[in-house]
């Protein structure tokens, strides 16, 4: 019986693959997950994986028809940014 997902592309892709899927750096991308301003993903067994439907809806939020294209959504740059809590697994500091 023949694979059913024979040459479809993986769903989940490592940090390297979805960093070069976006055009962008894995130091980038990690960025991105650090301050909360890159696309979903998920810890599987304690690795990083992104899925592709996440990384295409991320960089579509980019999308502009012109450069006066005004819009609410847009991808932030990879640093710290106001209103925009950092991903961390314990409580903020004081």
């Amino acid at each position: 019986m023949p694979d059913p997902l024979a040459g479809l592309p993986p769903r989940y892709l490592r940090t390297p693959e979805a960093a070069r899927l976006l055009s962008l750096s894995d130091r980038t991308l990690e960025k991105h997950r650090t301050y909360g301003t890159g696309p979903k993903y998920r810890k599987i067994g304690g690795r990083v994986v992104y899925a592709v439907e996440d990384l295409q809806a991320w960089a579509d939020r980019g999308l502009k028809r012109s450069t006066s294209d005004i819009s609410d959504d847009e991808v932030l740059p990879a640093k710290p940014q106001i209103g925009v809590a950092p991903v961390t697994g314990g409580t903020p500091r004081r």
